[in-house]
């Protein structure tokens, strides 16, 4: 697979992108309807209307518009900024196999959504520390290699990788430690969005959005950072600031996901991974359909989690591993 293939000039939307903008439609609408209540297409439909209009629900629509709607739209937004993350981190670090776990923003918002339950702060405030924590975990990871403003890959990648370890040493720790409260931390960094509601969703988009709007502005000179740092640089891109830039967004948007609806695995690597195959690498057309890939991909295994051991629910992490391991796997297996 060609690297610096879309690097010139833009491609044009792939002919099944209409289906896939339909399917993805009525995929939401088919999550709002299916649950342990069934409720019907019409009154979904009807629920979604009246719910805009501020009108008198029924305690059907209620539960489509109070209870699921803000979870597959938490799914959505979740998924998308893991999508649009690791098709972000894949471009920097030139590497398909980059996720957006890679600077250690799940192991450190992991540790502070487990050290907040431990010290018994609210609820409320579990998504402040888990999205602190993973801040935290990239900045130590950047001021253990920065030198002179500049940010060499190679040394991030393994800078990352260690504070990872650590910290998610940290984590298990506090975990075996704690044997009251190994049910509750494992229920928020195992990966969950039955949480999710209106006020969450409010909450997330302030640190979701303009990252995500940046790292969807850095498209052209990332594509000209696939011809290699020297031929970049001579092209007119600043280099190391671009790095920055990415790095930054990326945290940011990759923290503030794991913050809400904690480690979900696969959707950042995988979802990348597919597309660049179907539309190739050009990220000017990558990273908006890795955004909305990886949303729709969420909202779908959301919807297996909580049907498929019905009226139970599996956490979506564990769902999004199952299916994404055996078709990562698949994938390499493909390529060579």
């Amino acid at each position: 697979m060609s690297w610096v293939s879309g690097a010139g000039g833009a491609r044009r939307p792939p002919r099944w992108s209409a289906l896939l903008l339909l399917g993805g439609l009525l995929l939401l609408i088919l999550a709002v309807s299916t649950g342990s209540v069934p409720v019907p297409l019409r009154t979904t439909i009807s629920a979604l209307w009246d719910g805009l209009l501020g009108r008198q629900l029924t305690p059907l629509q209620t539960i489509a518009w109070q209870l699921r709607l803000p979870r597959v739209l938490m799914g959505l937004l979740v998924g998308g900024g893991l999508g649009l993350s690791g098709a972000a981190f894949q471009g920097l670090f030139r590497n398909p196999l980059a996720d957006p776990y890679l600077m250690g923003v799940a192991s450190g918002s992991a540790l502070g959504a487990t050290a907040a339950v431990v010290l018994g702060i609210s609820f409320l405030l579990i998504p402040l520390w888990a999205f602190l924590g993973g801040l935290l975990a990239v900045l130590t990871a950047i001021l253990l290699v920065q030198r002179s403003g500049q940010l060499p890959t190679s040394s991030l990648v393994l800078a990352g990788v260690v504070v990872g370890s650590v910290l998610t040493s940290m984590s298990t720790y506090l975990l075996i430690s704690q044997h009251g409260q190994t049910r509750t931390i494992l229920s928020v960094t195992m990966g969950n969005l039955a949480y999710s509601d209106w006020a969450q969703l409010r909450s997330l988009l302030p640190y979701a959005l303009p990252g995500g709007l940046v790292l969807l502005a850095m498209a052209r000179p990332l594509n000209q950072l696939q011809l290699g740092e020297v031929t970049a640089h001579s092209l007119g891109v600043p280099v190391e600031r671009l790095k920055w830039v990415l790095v930054l967004a990326a945290t940011l948007v990759t923290a503030a996901a794991v913050s809400y609806a904690g480690i979900i695995g696969f959707v950042g690597l995988v979802t990348p991974h597919l597309l660049r195959r179907l539309i190739g690498a050009d990220h000017r057309l990558l990273l908006p359909w890795s955004a909305l890939g990886g949303g729709l991909l969420l909202v779908a295994a959301d919807l297996v989690s909580r049907t498929v051991v019905r009226p139970s629910e599996l956490p979506v992490g564990i769902v999004t591993t199952l299916l994404g391991g055996p078709f990562f796997l698949y994938l390499l297996r493909r390529s060579r």
